[in-house]
């Protein structure tokens, strides 16, 4: 039998390079969510959504899509999907395809914070020599809410710089090679971190987690590095605190998003902001491949598919 897929390439050439050879029992339609659609619109039983483009956008036509089966994301977070699904309708995210990335990213953007390197690229613009002393990784005990697939990634790339301690902080408790500490335990976990990974999901459950009473916990000058989705951090309460010259912040995320350009939060010292580029590198493509080509080998079988969330 005959399974039609919808990917998120050009065309035929681009989805070989990336996935290769399409597995027998697959064909494929090329869709980016760009305005055109294929005219197999009611034939597609798998969608591979394009990454970084809004469910609206990718499921205008939804309704149309009468034998869709599942729903394949390009990114781990999926809590914008999970209102477009009918009953019946399996939704997979990317897990493990951004973990090397956006490990890399929370690394990156604690350094350029910790060591102020915005400070130094600004001094640039003028041909400005001034030093500053910063602060180092090293010996800084480090919290990460969050200890998935990419918070252990984060772990694994802290292992060089000499940090003083790492607290795990996950939705249960959990015993293995680390201990990992419920949510729970949280507001008497804050104040012994100097550097906080947020790499939660992004849930009803972890909506405005981190606030005002959070981040009054936290000692003088932490850094708070979030990698995870804007909403699970109180804006307001992040500008408040930052403000007032008690703790930094590091941001991949934002809420709003995009960040309007008359945002406070450009204008803060002690913030660092990149535009939601965690999973956007070089690492994105062959993990992406990897995914598609087990899945779609799966779905070509009628066996379960991998990543399911919903």
């Amino acid at each position: 039998m005959t399974r039609r897929v919808w990917l998120p390439f050009t065309d035929q050439h681009e989805a070989l390079a990336v996935v290769g050879p399409l597995p027998d029992g697959i064909e494929a339609d090329y869709f980016l969510a760009d305005g055109s659609w294929p005219e197999s619109i009611g034939e597609v039983e798998l969608l591979v959504a394009p990454y970084m483009v809004a469910p609206e956008a990718s499921l205008a036509r939804i309704d149309e899509m009468v034998n869709l089966r599942a729903i394949q994301l390009l990114s781990a977070g999926y809590d914008n999907f999970l209102p477009c699904l009918r009953p019946g309708l399996q939704l997979c995210n990317a897990a493990g395809v951004h973990d090397a990335s956006t490990a890399e990213l929370a690394v990156a953007l604690a350094l350029a914070s910790n060591r102020r390197l915005d400070h130094f690229a600004r001094a640039m613009t003028s041909g400005t020599w001034k030093t500053e002393f910063t602060d180092s990784l090293a010996d800084r005990r480090v919290l990460i809410l969050g200890y998935g697939r990419i918070g252990k990634a984060i772990e694994q790339r802290l292992a060089g710089f000499e940090v003083a301690s790492i607290t795990r902080v996950a939705r249960s408790a959990r015993t293995g090679e680390v201990p990992v500490h419920p949510i729970e335990e949280l507001p008497a976990l804050l104040p012994t971190a100097d550097v906080v990974f947020v790499i939660t999901p992004l849930t009803p459950q972890t909506t405005g987690l981190i606030g005002a009473a959070e981040l009054a916990l936290l000692p003088d000058n932490a850094l708070l590095v979030n990698v995870s989705r804007g909403k699970v951090v109180d804006t307001d309460a992040l500008v408040e605190a930052v403000r007032a010259g008690r703790i930094r912040a590091a941001l991949d995320v934002t809420d709003p998003e995009p960040l309007p350009s008359d945002h406070p939060l450009w204008q803060l010292p002690g913030v660092f902001i990149s535009p939601h580029t965690g999973g956007q590198s070089t690492a994105f493509f062959p993990r992406m491949g990897r995914l598609l080509r087990s899945q779609l080998t799966k779905f070509a079988a009628g066996e379960p598919l991998d990543n399911v969330v919903a």
